[in-house]
């Protein structure tokens, strides 16, 4: 009897701590609303996706037989608009990098002459400035030895 109970508790915790997973309420009305409009919306997308491998499928039974006939047409221009779509897009690449090499370039030449110039100015401020003190100094260094004669 004893042993009855405790695997009646077992049986009872593996359920409670199930219980604790889920959530306490229920869904919300907003939630519910929005599985009830989604779930229809979603089983149409599906249909059609059904319909258009189905189109896709019966499409490449047809035509099998015709690109078995015409292969040994179909795949030299195959390879030959591959190629030159490939070359296209390379070369645009290649463009686009060299034109913004040059643009980095060009503001980048920009910015070293105004930092340059702003440099240069600053060290003729610098020099004007310590040239005015040196003649300050000078003036008073003359100026004291007259005076001590």
């Amino acid at each position: 009897m004893a042993d009855q109970q405790t695997r009646g508790q077992q049986q009872a915790q593996p359920t409670e701590a199930i219980k604790s997973l889920l959530p306490q309420q229920g869904p919300s009305k907003s939630q519910v609303l929005a599985v009830v409009t989604l779930f229809p919306v979603g089983g149409a997308l599906l249909c059609l996706a059904g319909l258009t491998l189905v189109g896709t499928l019966i499409g490449l039974a047809v035509a099998t037989p015709v690109f078995l006939l015409f292969s040994p047409v179909l795949v030299p221009a195959a390879l030959t608009i591959a190629l030159a779509v490939t070359g296209f897009l390379t070369s645009g690449a290649f463009g686009i990098t060299a034109l913004s090499s040059l643009s980095w370039m060009i503001n980048y030449m920009r910015r070293m002459r105004g930092t340059a110039g702003e440099q240069m100015e600053h060290a003729k401020r610098r020099v004007q400035e310590t040239a005015g003190q040196m003649g300050q100094k000078t003036g008073q260094k003359i100026q004291e030895t007259q005076r001590t004669l």
